[in-house]
This record gives structure tokens, sequence and C-alpha cells, in this order.
């Protein structure tokens, strides 16, 4: 086993032990500073378990991150929540404000939870299909780079902590979109067979995410799981277009622009569906890891 450094320092007439050194960097700090802790025989809380608030950690090296982190009874919080009290008639403005904190942290990264490089959100393909038979418009976009997701705000959360039903509600004021597309079909009377590059702007996005969850019990802690997700959005402006095209076709790019630009919100419904899914996929990942790694009770107290 490597050899570990601890250092005690005094705060408010308590002991805190605290771990500098490769921990920090483990995704698994938790079991990390558990085995260190018992490797050295270092006391595990504080003399007064009552301590429950978020010390923030200087490092004691310039090349090591500030930490933040909170102790009682062995239980340690990450430094990107803040934790909220069930018993509280205000629980859900704390939530708010905690969730709009893990937002904060989620642009500069996460990386105990995989998150370095926050944007772009790449998606692979989204298609859509307008009409039917042979002469059908058909299109599909791959490589989807999009930005400004980051910027969210969550602007109101729901809860039943006693079901661990969840609902938020988001607001984005702008995602721009770059991509690759290759079409199909006719498009008011042109034919519009080809590829080139697609760009969107989106003003104006609310969303609304739904979560149940379950609980499991590891080691004396609660850890959620997800059971069932949801998501809806609305967009209010959006500006589209196509540029590019292959073989220099004018008449195909102002025709697609004309018919794109007219129809976003049609369009925007056609995409919905699929789009939808891939972003599902995508929360839905982030959750979990996120759910795995936090016990619940960092997030709620009674």
């Amino acid at each position: 086993m490597a050899s570990f450094t601890w250092h005690k320092l005094p705060k408010h007439n308590l002991t805190i032990w605290i771990r500098i050194d490769e921990c920090v960097y483990d995704p698994r700090v938790v079991s990390c500073l558990s085995r260190s802790r018992q490797a050295n025989n270092v006391p595990s809380v504080f003399e007064d378990s009552s301590f429950n608030t978020i010390t923030t950690i200087q490092p004691l090296a310039k090349d090591i991150n500030p930490r933040r982190i909170y102790y009682n009874h062995e239980l340690q919080d990450a430094y990107y929540i803040r934790q909220c009290r069930k018993s509280d008639p205000e629980v859900n403005a704390c939530l708010t404000k905690s969730a709009n904190y893990l937002v904060e942290n989620f642009r500069r990264g996460i990386p105990e939870l995989g998150i370095n490089e926050v944007e772009p959100i790449i998606i692979d393909e989204i298609s859509i299909a307008l009409g039917n038979g042979p002469d059908g418009y058909r299109a599909m976009f791959r490589d989807i780079h999009a930005y400004g997701v980051s910027n969210l705000t969550v602007t109101g959360f729901r809860s039943d902590l006693d079901t661990l039903q969840f609902q938020m509600s988001l607001y984005i004021p702008r995602i721009t979109a770059r991509a690759q597309y290759r079409s199909s079909g006719v498009l008011i009377l042109v034919r519009a067979s080809g590829g080139g590059e697609y760009w969107g702007e989106y003003e104006g996005v609310k969303a609304k995410v739904y979560m149940k969850a379950q609980p499991n019990y590891i080691n004396g802690r609660t850890y959620l799981s997800l059971q069932q997700l949801k998501m809806d959005f609305s967009v209010k402006d959006i500006r589209m277009g196509v540029e590019n095209v292959h073989n220099g076709n004018s008449v195909l790019q102002a025709a697609l622009n004309l018919f794109i630009n007219t129809n976003a919100q049609d369009l925007l419904k056609e995409m919905k569906p699929d789009l939808k899914k891939k972003l599902m996929t995508i929360l839905t990942g982030f959750l979990e890891r996120m759910l795995a790694q936090i016990p619940y009770e960092s997030w709620i107290t009674q």
C-alpha cells in the first residue's frame, strides 16, 4: 500500500483529519480515504459529531486542488452539492438552490463524476421524415455539436421525499448547434438529395425533467437508483439553415433554407422524439453516475 500523509487541523475546538495526497484524484475518494484512515489508525469522526457544515480545505501544496470536505458520522459530501433538510417547509426552494450550485460546478467540470469537458454536448445522429412515398423528404443529421446547454438555470423544483419523486423546471437562454446532414426526396418541388452542413440557433429553451428513484441500502448508507425518467422541452425562437451544400447547388440551398426557417417549429416537432431519446440517454448516464457515488444523506438530511 502506498504511503499516506494525514494533516490534523483544529477548527472550532474540533479535530479534523484531512487526507491530502492521491485520494483527491481518486473518483472513489470515500473508499480511498477509508482505506487510508484504517491503515494509519486515524479517527473517522469529529470529537463533536454535531458539526454539520461544509469546510473549505486549502491545499498544502500548490499542485493539489482545493477540496471541500464535509464529515459527520463518517459521511463525506461532495464539494459540488449543498445539503437540504427534509423538515424544512421550504425544502423545494433549498433543492432549487442546491441544483443550481451543482450546475455551477458542472460548468467547471466534475472529474469525480467523469465530467471534464462540459461542452459541446455531442449527439451521434437524429433523423426526420416528411411525407410518404418514394419522394417523401428524409434528412439525417450526424455528429451534432451543441453549445450553451451548461448555461441552464433551475427555475423550479418540486419533490415528494417520501416517494422519492422529483420534478425540475429548467431554462436555457440560447443553444447553438452544428452538424453534418444528408437528405433525399423532394422539398417544395425541388429534388433535395444531397448533403452539407447544418446550423441551428435555439433561444428561450424551457424544459421539465421528472425523476422517480428507489433507495438501495449499502453499508449503512442510502444510494438512489433511477426508476423512471421523463423530460419535455419547448423552444421560443428558432433559426436554422444549411450551407456548403454538396456540388455547390445554390438553388437547393436556397430552397432548403426557405423551407427550414418557414417551418422551424414544425421541423422541431418532427425532430423531438429522436432528440428526446438521445438527450434522455445522456441525462440518464449523468444521473446514474452521480447517484451511485453520492449517498442520499449527502443531499437530504432529516
